[in-house]
């Protein structure tokens, strides 16, 4: 499984989300701290879950790296995350 694949499943598991893209943004940090040949070690997180209602944008933050521990200590090097409600994901898109 690669890591992007993991931290789908992971993130699926720990908030059930009503949408979620993981994005490998690795190859524009070539060159940068952190990369590798192969890719993998850079990611851009879209959570849309209702596991967000009524917390701070730092606690939405927490349940995502909770969930991604392991990757984190390891092959992950850089995560963007976006954690948004339903309705904050509705209320941007319309």
């Amino acid at each position: 499984m690669s890591v992007r694949e993991t931290i789908e499943a992971k993130l699926s598991a720990a908030l059930d989300p009503a949408r979620l893209d993981v994005v490998d943004d690795s190859e524009s940090h070539r060159g940068h701290g952190g990369w590798r040949e192969g890719g993998e070690t850079h990611f851009n997180v879209l959570a849309v879950s209702s596991a967000f209602e009524g917390r701070s944008r730092v606690a939405r933050q927490r349940l995502i790296l909770d969930a991604l521990s392991e990757e984190m200590a390891g092959p992950v090097h850089a995560l963007s995350m976006r954690c948004l409600t339903p309705a904050e994901d509705a209320a941007r898109a319309g």
